[in-house]
C-alpha cells in the first residue's frame, strides 16, 4: 500500500506550474483514434489515468511514445478489439472510446466505465445521442456492445435533457466522421469541450459552437494527423490557488488561464483573497482574516463541482459559518467525515456541506475516497499540525501530475512511502 506522509504546519512559497488539463487528456486521447496518421499532444499530464489509456490504446494496435508529457499516437494500426474490463471499470473517461471507435468502425463493445464514486452518473444520454445517429445497444455479461447495422453513423438533431460534459464530447466524437450534420442542443460549454473541438478541426472536422449551448457538426470521411497542445488543467490550477491562500507565504501558480477561472477567482475574492491576476499566472499573497462563504456549484461557466472539495480547507479558515451545495453530485460530500478526523467543525445537513471556522485541524489517518476529495486532504495536512497519514492514494495519482515534487519544491515536508 502506498501512503501520502505530510508534516504540517510548515509555511510555504515559491512557483509551482500546472500542467495539462486531465479532463481534456482523457478524452484527446480516444479521439486520436477517428485520425487517419499520427498525432501529436503537447502538455500531456503524468498521471495514471493517461498510463491507462495509453495500455488500452497500445491493446488495441496503436503505436505510442510518450517522453516529458509529449505524446505520439500512431493509430493506424487500431483494431475494434474488446476493452479490457479491469482498466475500463477503473477509469470513467473511458466511455469516450466509444464515440470513437463507433465514429471509425461502426462497432465497440467494452465494460461499463468506472472512476470516482460520486453517486449516479448514468450513461443514458451518451446511449441515447448513439442511437439517434442509427447505433444500437445490446448488453452480455459486464460487457456493451455498441454497432451500426447497416453504413455508418449518420447525422442527427440530439437534446441533452441535461447539460452533460461526457455526454457532449462523445456526441461530438461520433458526430465527426458521421454522414450529414450533427446538432447538439443544450450541450456543455467547458472549455475541455473547446480543447476537443479544436482537436479534431486541426485533424479536419467540421465542428462548430464549442463552447456555446448548440454545437454543429458536418461529417467528414477523413481526419489526418496533427499537434496539438493540451489547455491548462483549471483544476489543478484551482486546487494549487486554493492551498497557496490556506498555507502560503507568497506563491505564485503559473501556466493558468483566468478566464476558465472567473467564477471560482470571484468567490475567493468574496473571501477576501488578496491576489494578483498575471497574463498567464496568478500570485497569491498571504492572507490575513477570511470571509466565510457559501459555495454552489453548477455548470461552467459557474463555480466548478470538481473545485468545491480542493476549497474546502481553506474555507476551514474563515471567520464564521458556511456552506457548500453541490447541485452536479450528491455524494461529492465524502472528504467531510476525513476533515472531521482532523478537528473541522464540519458536517452534512440536509444535503449540503456546513462548516464553522476558523476550524484549527490536527494531523490525523484520513483516507482519499476519490480525487478531489483526497486533493483536499492534502491541503488539510498541510494546513495541520503534526503528521497526517493519507491513504487511498492511487486517487489522487489519477489527476494530480508530480504533486509530492511540486510541493516540496514549495518546501512542503511530504513523501509518498510504500507501507
Amino acid at each position: 500500500m502506498r501512503k501520502i506522509i505530510i508534516n504540517g504546519g510548515k509555511p510555504l512559497s515559491g512557483e509551482v506550474a500546472v500542467s495539462g488539463a486531465k479532463n481534456s487528456v482523457v478524452a484527446l486521447i480516444p479521439a486520436i483514434i477517428l485520425a487517419d496518421d499520427l498525432v501529436t499532444l503537447d502538455g500531456v499530464p503524468a498521471i495514471s489515468d493517461v498510463d491507462s489509456l495509453i495500455e488500452i490504446m497500445e491493446l488495441m494496435g496503436a503505436k505510442i511514445k510518450y517522453q516529458e508529457e509529449t505524446l505520439v499516437i500512431d493509430p493506424r494500426g487500431i483494431q475494434s478489439v474488446p476493452m479490457p474490463y479491469g482498466k475500463i471499470n477503473s477509469l470513467r473517461a473511458s466511455y469516450y472510446f466509444y464515440g470513437s471507435l463507433l465514429g471509425r468502425f461502426g462497432q465497440a463493445t467494452a465494460g461499463l466505465p468506472g472512476g470516482c464514486d460520486l453517486g449516479p452518473r448514468p450513461i443514458d444520454l451518451h446511449l441515447k445521442a448513439f442511437e439517434a445517429m442509427g447505433a444500437t445497444v445490446s448488453y452480455e455479461g459486464e460487457n456493451m456492445h455498441l454497432s451500426v447495422d447497416k453504413g455508418s453513423l449518420h447525422g442527427a438533431h440530439i437534446y441533452m435533457d441535461t447539460v452533460s460534459v461526457g455526454a457532449t464530447i462523445n456526441t461530438m466524437l461520433a458526430a465527426t466522421k458521421a454522414k450529414g450534420k450533427t446538432i447538439i442542443e443544450n450541450a456543455a460549454r467547458e472549455p475541455e469541450i473547446i480543447d476537443i473541438a479544436t482537436l479534431l478541426n486541426n485533424m479536419g472536422a467540421h465542428i462548430r459552437g464549442a463552447g456555446t449551448d448548440i454545437i454543429t457538426i458536418e461529417g467528414v470521411e477523413v481526419l489526418h494527423g496533427t499537434r496539438h497542445q493540451v489547455i491548462p488543467d483549471r483544476i489543478e490550477a484551482g486546487t494549487y490557488i486554493a492551498l497557496a491562500a490556506a498555507v502560503g507565504q507568497g506563491i505564485r501558480i503559473t501556466n493558468v488561464l483566468y478566464e476558465h477561472l472567473d467564477s471560482f477567482i470571484a468567490k475567493l475574492e468574496e473571501m477576501g483573497v488578496r491576489m494578483t491576476v498575471e497574463e498567464d499566472a496568478i500570485f497569491v499573497e498571504k492572507q490575513d482574516k477570511l470571509k466565510a462563504v457559501t459555495i454552489k456549484t453548477s455548470p461552467y461557466p459557474g463555480f466548478a463541482t470538481d473545485l468545491q472539495q480542493p476549497l474546502t480547507p481553506l474555507l476551514l479558515k474563515t471567520q464564521g459559518r458556511g456552506a457548500i451545495i453541490d447541485t452536479i453530485y450528491e455524494k461529492r460530500s465524502n472528504h467531510v467525515p476525513e476533515l472531521a478526523r482532523m478537528g473541522a467543525d464540519i458536517s452534512v445537513v440536509g444535503g449540503k456541506i456546513v462548516f464553522d471556522g476558523p476550524s484549527h485541524l490536527t494531523g490525523a489517518q484520513v483516507k482519499a475516497t476519490d480525487l478531489r476529495a483526497g486533493a483536499a486532504l492534502v491541503t488539510a495536512g498541510l494546513m495541520a499540525q503534526g503528521r497526517t497519514e493519507i491513504t487511498n492514494i492511487e486517487f489522487i495519482l489519477r489527476g494530480y501530475a508530480n504533486i509530492i515534487e511540486k510541493l516540496q519544491k514549495l518546501g512542503a515536508d511530504i513523501s509518498l512511502i510504500e507501507d
